[in-house]
C-alpha cells in the first residue's frame, strides 16, 4: 500500500486539511484508472451514501483534483469528522471517521416550556434524535435554549449541556436549565412628547408596567417584538392627528444587574402640527377625473392624517385595476409649507397599460379539487383583468375555511406586454374536526357534547357534521349535510336529519319529555356577493308524554309539523367572538303550512358595535319576535318564545318571563311558565379592558342595561309590563370556549317573578 502523504501515496485529511490540500496541491498522484473502491470505518451510514457523494466510480480515472473533490463532497455531508483517502495499487481506500448521532434529548429544571416545544426549537438549529452531533451543534442548542428563554424576558436563564457516551458511536444529551426569576418591566418613559400627555401615549401600549392581573396578560414581560408593535401603534397615534414629521429617535432598554427589573425609554420628536391646505391631481386618470375626487379622502382644512392618506392612494390603485390597469401607479407627494404648518398633496398616477388575463394557475391545494376553487373566481380568463374581482375572489376562497393562507400574485406574461397570470396560492388546514367535551350553565346542567365535523369531504367542499348533546334538559342527534354548489350558480343545499327531547328546568318541576324527530331541507340562494337568503322545508313528528308538572297548554301539541323556513342575515362585525365594531343583522321566518298546526313566525335581531376608543365599545342589541296561528287555530305553545337569563333580560331566571299554564292535575292552582307568542328584547352594553389586563380582549367586562318581556298571543303588547334590569358582568375567551358571567339587578320587577342575580354559561352572547 502506497500513501499519498509525504510521497508515500496515502493520505489522512481533516477539514483544514482538506482547504490546504485544495489550497496547495504539493502531493502529487500520478493520474491512474481506477478497479476498486472499497469503504471503511462506516456504522451506521449506508456505503451507498458514500458512493453517491464520489465524483468518480470504478473504471474512471483518478487524480488529484477529483481527490480534492471527493474530499469536499463526503465532509459536506455532515456525517464524519474524519475522511482519509488510501490507494492501494490500483484501488481506492476510502476511510471515514463517522460523527456520532443524538440517541435521547432531555431536559431537567424547565418549568416555563413543555419539552417538546424545546424539541422543536432544536429540531430547527439541526439538534434531533439520530441527526449527527458535534460540539458546535451543541453550542447553537444552548444559545436558542437561551433565546426562547429572553422571548419569555427571563434574562437570568443558564443552560448546562451534558453529553454521555452511549452505544454504537451514539451520544445522550441533557440540558440542565436553571432557569432563574423573569425580568419584569418596572417603567416605560416617553421622552420628547408635548402634545399628549405621557400617561396618554403609555395607555397605547400593549407592554406595561405590570398591575394585579399581569399572572393573565402577561404585559409586563418585555418582547421586542411587542415594542416595535407599540411604536408603531405610537407612530400611527401620531400621523393620524396632523403629526406629519414625527419620528422615534430611539429606544433604550435596560436591564437591571440582576436581572430582574427592565426599564424602557422611548425617544420621540413631534414636529408641528399641519393641516391639510389642498389636493391635486396631476398625471393620467382615464377622464375620469371626478369619479377619482370622489374617492379622496384626504379633506382640506382639517389635520393630515396618513390613515386618509393611504387609504386614497389604495382606492386610487383599486380603482385604475378595476379598469385593467394591473400596474398603475399612485404617488401622494406632499408639498410641505413649513412657514405656516400646512401641507398639500399633489395625486399623481401613471396607469401604464392596460392588460388581461391570460391564464389562473392555482397552488398549493394538495386535498382539494381546483374546481372547488375556480367556482368562487369571479375574475375570468381571457378577460381584462379587473382588481375588484380578483380580491372579491381571493375573499371569497378565504371564506371556504379549508386554508390557512390565500394568497393572489399577478405577473406579467414574458414577451407581451398586455398579459398577466394570476397565480393563486393556497395552504390547506385540516377541515375535519373531532370534538369530545362536556359544558355546564345553569339552565341546562351538565351536558355531554359530541361531534365529528368535516368541512371538504373527499375535497369536494361538500360539509358532513355529526352533532351530539345530552344536557339534562335538552338532548339532540344532528346529522347534516351541506353542498355548497348545489348548482352551478352557487345555490347551496343542506340535509338535516335530527331527534330532540325536551324536559322542564328543575325551577319548574315534573318529569314529562316531549320528543321531536325530524328530518329538513335548506336551500341558500346569493342574491348579492354579501347577501344570501335560505329557504327550507321539513317535518316533525311531536310526541308528548303526559308525567309529573304536565302544562295543560302541552297536552294538545302533539302531532305532525311541517315547517317552511325562509331567513337572510348579514355579518360585518369585524369579529364574532369579540367584536368591537359593525352590525349584524338577521330575520328568520317560520311557516307551518301543513300538518296540524298552522302558523306563522317571524324572529328580527340587530346588533350594533360602537367604538368609543381603542379600549372602549358599546354595544346594542334587539330582538323582536312574533307569532300567530293561521286558519283560525292558535299558535302552537310548543313554538313559542322564551324570556329571561342570558341572551334575554338578565336577572331573572332562564325562560321564566311571560305567559304560564295551569299543570294538569294540580289542586293548588299551580301554574308554570310556556312562553309567549310575542317576544321584545333590548340590551346596551358598555364594554371595556378589565382592569389591570391591558389591551387584551380576551378578558373584557362589562355593563348593562336589558329589558323586555314576552306576550301571549291573547295579549297586548304592553311596554309597561317589561321587565328592565342592570349589573354588571365579565365576558372571557377561555380554553374551553366563550365564557359570560353576569351579576343583574332588577330594576322593573313584578309579583311572583322568579329572580337570579348571578348568571352564566358558556357560549352566550348578549
Amino acid at each position: 500500500m502506497k500513501p499519498i502523504t509525504s510521497g508515500l501515496r496515502g493520505l489522512k485529511l481533516s477539514a483544514v486539511a482538506s482547504a490546504l490540500l485544495m489550497a496547495l496541491p504539493a502531493w502529487a498522484v500520478d493520474p491512474f484508472l481506477l478497479k476498486d473502491i472499497r469503504v471503511e470505518g462506516l456504522q451506521r451510514v449506508e456505503p451507498g451514501t458514500v458512493f453517491a457523494s464520489l465524483p468518480f466510480r470504478i473504471g474512471d480515472q483518478y487524480n488529484d483534483d477529483k481527490g480534492s473533490t471527493a474530499i469536499r463532497a463526503l465532509f459536506g455531508l455532515g456525517l464524519f469528522s474524519d475522511v482519509r483517502l488510501q490507494i492501494n495499487g490500483d484501488v481506492l481506500v476510502v476511510i471515514v471517521e463517522e460523527r456520532p448521532s443524538v440517541a435521547d434529548v432531555s431536559f431537567t429544571g424547565i418549568k416555563e416550556f413543555d419539552a417538546d416545544i424545546l424539541k422543536k426549537a432544536l429540531r430547527d438549529v439541526g439538534l434531533a434524535e439520530g441527526r449527527p452531533f458535534d460540539k458546535a451543534l451543541a453550542d447553537r442548542a444552548e444559545q436558542e435554549l437561551k433565546r426562547q428563554y429572553i422571548n419569555r424576558s427571563m434574562y437570568a436563564a443558564q443552560v448546562v449541556t451534558t453529553v454521555t457516551p452511549g452505544e454504537r458511536n451514539r451520544v445522550n444529551l441533557n440540558f440542565n436549565v436553571v432557569e432563574g426569576d423573569t425580568a419584569k418591566i418596572k417603567e416605560i418613559r416617553i421622552v420628547g412628547n408635548k402634545a399628549f400627555s405621557e400617561s396618554t401615549l403609555r395607555d397605547l401600549f400593549d407592554l406595561d408596567t405590570g398591575g394585579w392581573m399581569s399572572w393573565y396578560t402577561k404585559a409586563d414581560r418585555y418582547s421586542r417584538a411587542k415594542l416595535n408593535a407599540d411604536l408603531e401603534t405610537l407612530r400611527s397615534y401620531y400621523l393620524s392627528r396632523g403629526y406629519l414629521e414625527f419620528k422615534v429617535d430611539s429606544t433604550q432598554v435596560a436591564i437591571s444587574p440582576d436581572k430582574r427589573d427592565m426599564s424602557v425609554t422611548v425617544n420621540v420628536t413631534e414636529g408641528n402640527r399641519f393641516v391639510v391646505s389642498g389636493i391635486a391631481l396631476e398625471g393620467e386618470y382615464l377622464g375620469k377625473e371626478q369619479e377619482f375626487k370622489s374617492l379622496v379622502t384626504i379633506k382640506a382644512g382639517e389635520a393630515y392624517n396618513a390613515e386618509e392618506v393611504s387609504r386614497t392612494v389604495k382606492a386610487f390603485t383599486d380603482y385604475f385595476g378595476a379598469f385593467g390597469y394591473a400596474f398603475a401607479q399612485v404617488e401622494a407627494v406632499p408639498l410641505v409649507d413649513r412657514a405656516n404648518n400646512r401641507v398639500s398633496f399633489a395625486l399623481r398616477a401613471q396607469p401604464s397599460r392596460r392588460v388581461y388575463v391570460r391564464r389562473i394557475n392555482i397552488e398549493g391545494n394538495n386535498r382539494t379539487r381546483d374546481e372547488i376553487i375556480r367556482r368562487e373566481f369571479r375574475q375570468l380568463e381571457s378577460a381584462w383583468y379587473d382588481s375588484d374581482r380578483i380580491r372579491l375572489s381571493r375573499d371569497r376562497i378565504d371564506r371556504l375555511g379549508f386554508f390557512t393562507e390565500v394568497g393572489v400574485e399577478t405577473e406579467p406574461v414574458p414577451g407581451t406586454n398586455d398579459q398577466v397570470d394570476v397565480t393563486v396560492t393556497v395552504a390547506e388546514k385540516p377541515t375535519g374536526n373531532l370534538s369530545i367535551g362536556a359544558g355546564y350553565s345553569q339552565a341546562d346542567k351538565l351536558s355531554f357534547i359530541a361531534s365529528i365535523k368535516q368541512e371538504n369531504v373527499f375535497g369536494t367542499g361538500n360539509y358532513l357534521g355529526l352533532d351530539l348533546n345530552t344536557s339534562k334538559y335538552n338532548r339532540q342527534f344532528v346529522l347534516s349535510t351541506t353542498n355548497p354548489y348545489f348548482t352551478q350558480d352557487g345555490i347551496s343545499r343542506t340535509f338535516d336529519v335530527y331527534y330532540k327531547t325536551t324536559r322542564p328546568y328543575d325551577a319548574q318541576g315534573g318529569d314529562y319529555e316531549i320528543a321531536t324527530p325530524g328530518v329538513g331541507v335548506r336551500f341558500g340562494v346569493p342574491f348579492t356577493e354579501t347577501d344570501t337568503v335560505f329557504f327550507g322545508v321539513g317535518a316533525e313528528r311531536v310526541k308528548v308524554t303526559a308525567g309529573d308538572k304536565l302544562p295543560e297548554a302541552y297536552a294538545d301539541q302533539g302531532g305532525t309539523y311541517l315547517p317552511a323556513t325562509i331567513g337572510w342575515a348579514r355579518d360585518n362585525r369585524d369579529s364574532a367572538l369579540v367584536p368591537t365594531t359593525g352590525r349584524l343583522q338577521r330575520i328568520n321566518s317560520e311557516f307551518g303550512l301543513g300538518g296540524d298546526r298552522r302558523y306563522a313566525k317571524l324572529t328580527y335581531q340587530f346588533q350594533q358595535y360602537l367604538p368609543i376608543t381603542r379600549q372602549y365599545t358599546f354595544a346594542f342589541n334587539t330582538e323582536l319576535g312574533v307569532g300567530k296561528g293561521l286558519g283560525g287555530k292558535p299558535f302552537p305553545v310548543l313554538r313559542n318564545f322564551y324570556g329571561g337569563g342570558l341572551g334575554s333580560v338578565r336577572g331573572f331566571e332562564q325562560g321564566t318571563l311571560g305567559p304560564t299554564s295551569a299543570v294538569t292535575g294540580s289542586t293548588t292552582g299551580e301554574t308554570v311558565n310556556i312562553g309567549g307568542s310575542r317576544n321584545i328584547v333590548f340590551n346596551a352594553e358598555f364594554i371595556a379592558p378589565f382592569p389591570g389586563a391591558g389591551n387584551d380582549r380576551t378578558l373584557r367586562w362589562f355593563a348593562f342595561v336589558d329589558a323586555g318581556n314576552v306576550y301571549g298571543e291573547s295579549e297586548s303588547v304592553d311596554l309597561s309590563k317589561m321587565r328592565s334590569s342592570v349589573g354588571i358582568g365579565l365576558s372571557w375567551i377561555s380554553p374551553v370556549g366563550p365564557l359570560r358571567f353576569a351579576l343583574a339587578n332588577p330594576v322593573r320587577k313584578f309579583s311572583g317573578d322568579r329572580i337570579q342575580k348571578f348568571q352564566f354559561q358558556i357560549g352566550t352572547s348578549f
